[in-house]
């Protein structure tokens, strides 16, 4: 026969027993339950990327045909204006885009003329260039050849910018060149009034300074 004490502890380890079995099952069924559901929520995350990065590239194609479409293309285009003074001056070039979100050309082969009258005619030639018609500026490169008719001499630069609205042109990334009294290699250079005026500075190796007028002009 048990003894009250005794039936009692029995009672407990029975309890303990069923309580860790039913633990147990719980934890089998959980563990089923992700074996079933782990594999079907990764192949929904992998299709999500997978369906994420074509949609993108797809969408990639699509923004860039819509840009594409945008800008205009021109062959062969002359652009011509005339500076503060009257003075008339072309950009030309090989080719011409249009920027759609900045308005610019950017320009192949561009080919300028600035006009001093008669026939002083500088004129500048390069592989490529950008025409900001707002801002009233040409910055064109790399080989440069800039042919300026009012000191004769010739240039090459790797970058010039012009600014259509005075005639200027500008350049800080040196400059070789060779006229009637000689030839000069400087750091930057300026062309004032469509070549009236010839400014070379120099720093390092190439210490050139100077300024050089045309003929007739008094300087």
């Amino acid at each position: 026969m048990t003894e009250p004490g005794e039936q009692s502890r029995i009672e407990a380890d029975e309890a303990r027993v069923a309580l860790a079995g039913a633990r147990w099952r719980a934890r089998s069924r959980r563990v089923k339950l992700l074996r079933r559901v782990l594999p079907i929520i990764i192949l929904m995350l992998a299709g999500g990327a997978l369906t994420w990065t074509v949609f993108r590239t797809v969408m990639s194609g699509v923004e860039r045909k819509a840009s594409q479409s945008q800008e205009v293309r021109l062959d062969s285009p002359l652009f011509h204006g005339q500076d503060a003074q009257g003075r008339a001056f072309t950009v030309g070039a090989q080719g011409a885009v249009r920027d759609p979100a900045t308005g610019h050309f950017r320009l192949i082969g561009p080919a300028l003329k600035l006009n001093l009258g008669g026939r002083k005619v500088t004129e500048l030639t390069a592989d490529g260039g950008t025409y900001n018609e707002q801002a009233k500026t040409v910055t064109i490169g790399p080989n440069v050849r800039i042919s300026d008719g009012g000191t004769g001499f010739v240039l090459t630069t790797p970058e010039a910018v012009v600014d259509t609205s005075t005639g200027n042109v500008t350049g800080s990334k040196g400059v070789q060149g060779s006229g009637p009294i000689g030839t000069i290699n400087a750091s930057s250079y300026a062309i004032y009034d469509q070549g009236q005026r010839v400014v070379f500075d120099g720093a390092g190796d190439n210490k050139v300074m100077g300024v050089l007028t045309p003929k007739g002009s008094g300087g």
